[in-house]
This record gives C-alpha cells, sequence and structure tokens, in this order.
C-alpha cells in the first residue's frame, strides 16, 4: 500500500455484517470507531497502555474530529486503517492523521484527523502531559 506519509501504523480491518447500516454501506460511525482502535493500538505498540495512563493520572482526550469520506465501504472489505502522531506540542496536546483504504483495488474510502487533549484522568481537567508521554509520542511524530 502506499500511504500519504512514512512509515504508518496500520492494522487490518474486515467489514462484517455489524458494521453495515440501511444503504448497505458501513455507517459512518465505524470509521470513527476503527480510528478510536488505531488510536488505542499505536499508543499501546509504542509502550502507553491504558494501564500506564492509568498509573500517571492523565488521558489523551479527544478535542477535535475532522473525517473526510471519500468513498463507501462494504460487506466483506478487506481494509487497512494507518494513523501517524503528527503533532505533539510537548505541553498538553497532540495530532493523528488517519487513512483508511480498501486492500482490492488501493482506494483511500477515509481521510481524518484528531487533535486530543492531555487531561487529568481523576478530574478531567487540563494537564500537562508527562515526560513520558513527550518523550514517546514526540519521537513518533512523522512530518507532515
Amino acid at each position: 500500500m502506499e500511504w500519504v506519509l512514512p512509515d504508518p501504523f496500520v492494522i487490518d480491518i474486515q467489514v462484517t455484517q455489524e458494521a453495515i447500516d440501511a444503504y448497505q454501506h458501513v455507517n459512518n460511525s465505524e470509521y470513527l470507531r476503527w480510528a478510536e482502535q488505531i488510536s488505542w493500538a499505536h499508543s499501546e505498540a509504542l509502550g502507553l497502555s491504558l494501564e500506564r495512563y492509568r498509573e500517571l493520572d492523565r488521558a489523551m482526550v479527544v478535542q477535535r474530529h475532522e473525517l473526510d469520506y471519500l468513498a463507501p465501504a462494504f460487506i466483506d472489505d478487506k481494509l487497512q486503517l494507518a494513523t501517524w502522531i503528527v503533532a505533539c506540542d510537548g505541553r498538553f496536546s497532540l495530532a493523528r492523521r488517519f487513512q483508511l483504504k480498501r486492500v482490492s483495488d488501493g482506494r483511500t474510502l477515509l481521510n481524518a484527523r484528531t487533535r486530543f487533549a492531555c487531561v487529568a484522568l481523576t478530574s478531567g481537567r487540563p494537564k500537562r502531559l508527562p515526560d513520558e508521554y513527550q518523550r514517546i509520542y514526540g519521537a513518533a511524530v512523522v512530518a507532515e
């Protein structure tokens, strides 16, 4: 697969009946669910699991989603979803990009971007990124 940015973190997705809506294609909410799924998988691959988030009393919460739906996906489609961390300010926020492609024809079905803000899990209040987040997420940033 060719991707818009180098060195993506990629997951494979097989479209099942549960993802299909009344129009007989993947419901738009599934794309968002898949973005959350790959975000966690990538964070865990980098060494920041939900358990580690809890230990540090921090969470990266969604501040803004931008999703551009370019083409539909259908039952039994094999897809690949890629993500990159494209910004980490070292203080309070980071941003991810996503690209979803259908394997059979290489067509991009979705381009998306999410901006996250750091908060304390115990209070929900904005907090600085822990040094560990700055180091790990900062090292993973890919230039756009």
